[in-house]
């Protein structure tokens, strides 16, 4: 494992104090604030100064690897399914795979996931079924009704507005005592909006048992990271709400599962909540409905795949002895039976009916949309017929 500082240490110099003999105001030196940056296995799959000890277990690494291969085939069949008529508006997570396949194997049964629209990885780890996802993203609600996980949060398509969610579910853990915590994955973009730095406020100011997980994968829809925000990381964004705040190579499956396991430990213990900016890059579109060759080159993209987490664990395995093309080849047709039967399921799902789109709004429906439901229900009229004069 490699765990270096960033490229130049956040600092701060801002209290002048009166020097008594020289009449003069000096600076003195209140506080230094280093973000450390996590990484255990490089690009091409060679371990850096050692793995962490559960890492030197291959039974737990091949577990990793076909959780990020189940989450791969899934993402490419709700692709093809939207391309053909029969999904949604789909958020692919290509590329991306090791943030939440490492942050969800992190977390305990009784933790709670609040995802936002790219944790299929993470659902898919901690019990959401496929059928349900593609439920979910066919525009039927019951597939937030989770038969798995029951207490985790439904998939949060607002930006960043389910921050405070994660603070207030905290909250109730450490009310109730309850050595639990909150994990609320984020886009990087969400951290410009003030729900995210509220929630980080509040989750410092109360040392509530929190994990906030920025997946930085560079681009909010067609927005680089670099004209978001000026801040050399996003991880120092912990730093206004006093909490830790590091990152880690959001390809490294290890390194993310070792961060989040710390600062999970950590928010149970009684220590409070942390940050961790798992920086990435999004190889496919921002959803099925956007076309990111609008807005940057091929080569960009081109670059990066090199250092996807699939490849990087793979070739790891691979050169220990513990993954083989017959071990591959293996595993490609058995998530590929189990998407494709899920995929069955879904197609055979007969739809809710268009009132539903009422029923999973407010606990008790306001007036005026208790009137649109009925209208929604009464039968449509009959068109008189017309007659030749």
């Amino acid at each position: 494992m490699i765990y270096v500082k960033a490229r130049l240490p956040v600092q701060f110099y801002f209290l002048l104090v009166r020097d008594k003999r020289s009449g003069c105001d000096v600076a003195k030196d209140v506080a230094h604030f280093d973000i450390g940056y996590r990484q255990c296995l490089a690009p091409e799959g060679r371990p850096l100064d050692g793995l962490p000890e559960f890492a030197r277990d291959a039974e737990t690494l091949i577990g990793l690897y076909r959780a990020m291969v189940r989450t791969r085939t899934f993402d490419a069949k709700a692709v093809a399914l939207q391309r053909t008529g029969r999904l949604g508006t789909f958020a692919s997570s290509l590329g991306q795979e090791a943030v939440a396949v490492g942050v969800a194997s992190a977390m305990r049964a009784e933790d709670v996931l609040l995802p936002s629209f790219r944790e299929h990885g993470a659902q898919l780890w901690r019990g959401v079924s496929p059928l349900e996802l593609f439920l979910y993203w066919g525009g039927d609600e019951r597939g937030s009704d989770f038969a798995g996980p029951r207490q985790d949060f439904p998939v949060s398509v607002p930006v960043g507005s389910h921050a405070p969610h994660a603070a207030g579910v905290a909250l109730a853990f450490k009310l109730r005592h309850e050595r639990r915590a909150a994990v609320a994955i984020l886009g990087d973009g969400a951290t410009s909006k003030g729900d995210v730095a509220e929630a980080l406020n509040i989750a410092g100011v109360w040392q509530l048992p929190a994990l906030f997980v920025v997946t930085n994968n560079q681009w909010a829809i067609s927005v680089p990271r670099r004209r978001q925000s000026a801040a050399e990381t996003l991880a120092q964004k912990a730093i206004a709400a006093g909490i830790p705040g590091e990152q880690v190579d959001g390809n490294d499956v290890i390194a993310v599962h070792q961060a989040a396991a710390a600062a999970l430990e950590r928010a149970r213990s009684g220590g409070g909540a942390s940050l961790i900016e798992a920086v990435t890059y999004r190889l496919a579109d921002h959803t099925t409905a956007d076309d990111a060759s609008r807005y940057r080159d091929d080569a960009e993209v081109s670059r990066h795949w090199p250092e996807e987490p699939l490849i990087r664990l793979r070739a790891y395995l691979a050169e220990t002895g513990h993954w083989t093309k017959t071990d591959e080849e293996k595993l490609l047709a058995a998530t590929a039976a189990e998407i494709d039967a899920a995929t069955s399921a879904y197609l055979a799902t007969k739809p809710q009916l268009p009132e539903s789109m009422f029923d999973y709004t407010f606990e008790r429906l306001p007036a005026d949309l208790c009137d649109q439901r009925a209208q929604a229900l009464a039968p449509a009229p009959v068109a008189e017929p017309i007659t030749a004069r």
